[in-house]
C-alpha cells in the first residue's frame, strides 16, 4: 500500500502542472477576447516590447519566480496576475481530480472551471462577460446530463430557465423601481450557464451565495470612498465563486444548513 503513495503524489504533481498549462492559456485568453484578439496567433510575447517568449521562459509559475518578476529582454515587471491565475486553475485541476477522478464529470467540471476563471478576470478588468465566451458556454452546459450522473434533461433545461429567468425578472423590477440597470445581461448569461450544469439548486445557491459575498464587498469597498456613485463592482466573480462552492461542498453546505434551522 505505501508503495502507491509516491505514485499518486507524482500523478498529483503533473496534474497541478497540466493545470497550470491551463491556466497560462487562459492568461491569452483574458488579455486577448476583450480585445477581439485572435488566442492562437501570435504566440506569447511580452506586452511592452512585444519580443516572443521562448518556450524554456514560458514554464507557468516557475518563469515568473525564474525572472523576478520581470521581461528578461526590456525589464518591464510582469503582473503578478499571470501566476496567480496559473496557480488558481492548477489548485482547481487539483482539486476536481481528486473529487471526481479520471471520469466523464472531470472533463466536464474542469472546462466549466476554467470557462468561470477566464470570466472572472475579464470582468474584473473590464466589467463585460463576452457573448463570445457565455453563449456557448450555455450551449456546452446544457449537455451536462450526457456526462455527469446527476444530471437529467430536465434539471439542465430548469437550469437555464431558472438561471436566465430569475435574474432577469430581478433586473427587470429593479429598473422599474429605480430606474436603472441593476443585473447586466452578461450576468443573466453567466447565471444561465451556471444553471445548465448545475440545476435549479445549484442557481438558487449560486445566487444566494454571491448576493451576500458581494454586498459585503461592495459595502467593505464603499467605505472611505469618496465617489460612491461611481463605484462599479462586477458581478460575475461573486457568481463564479457561488458556482464553484456548489460544485466542491454544496451539498454539504445545504445539508449542514437544513439541519442547522431544523
Amino acid at each position: 500500500m505505501s508503495s502507491s503513495i509516491p505514485t499518486l503524489q507524482t500523478f498529483a504533481i503533473w496534474v497541478f502542472f497540466a493545470g497550470a498549462c491551463v491556466g497560462s492559456f487562459l492568461n491569452v485568453c483574458i488579455f486577448r477576447i476583450p480585445e477581439g484578439k485572435s488566442v492562437v496567433s501570435p504566440g506569447s510575447h511580452c506586452p511592452n516590447c512585444k519580443n516572443a517568449i521562448p518556450f524554456y521562459l514560458n514554464i507557468p509559475i516557475l518563469s515568473f519566480l525564474i525572472l523576478r518578476g520581470r521581461c528578461r529582454h526590456c525589464g518591464q515587471a510582469i503582473s503578478f496576475r499571470y501566476p496567480m491565475v496559473e496557480f488558481l486553475t492548477a489548485t482547481l485541476t487539483l482539486g476536481l481530480f481528486y473529487k471526481f477522478g479520471p471520469t466523464a464529470s472531470f472533463v466536464f467540471w474542469f472546462i466549466f472551471s476554467s470557462t468561470l476563471v477566464t470570466i472572472t478576470f475579464i470582468d474584473i478588468d473590464h466589467q463585460i462577460i463576452p457573448d463570445r465566451i457565455s453563449l456557448p458556454g450555455i450551449i456546452l452546459c446544457s449537455l451536462s446530463f450526457l456526462l455527469l450522473p446527476e444530471m437529467t434533461f430536465q434539471k439542465a433545461l430548469l437550469g437555464v430557465l431558472f438561471g436566465g429567468g430569475i435574474p432577469w425578472a430581478l433586473a427587470a423590477g429593479y429598473y422599474w423601481i429605480r430606474g436603472q440597470q441593476g443585473l447586466g445581461g452578461g450576468d443573466i448569461k453567466l447565471l444561465a450557464m451556471i444553471g445548465a450544469a448545475t440545476g435549479p439548486s445549484g442557481v438558487l445557491f449560486t445566487l444566494f451565495v454571491a448576493s451576500i459575498t458581494g454586498t459585503v464587498f461592495g459595502l467593505a469597498s464603499a467605505v472611505g470612498h469618496k465617489e460612491k456613485s461611481q463605484l462599479k463592482i462586477p458581478f460575475g466573480p461573486f457568481l463564479s465563486f457561488g458556482a464553484l462552492l456548489y460544485l466542491f461542498f454544496g451539498q454539504k453546505i445545504i445539508l449542514w444548513y437544513f439541519n442547522f434551522i431544523g
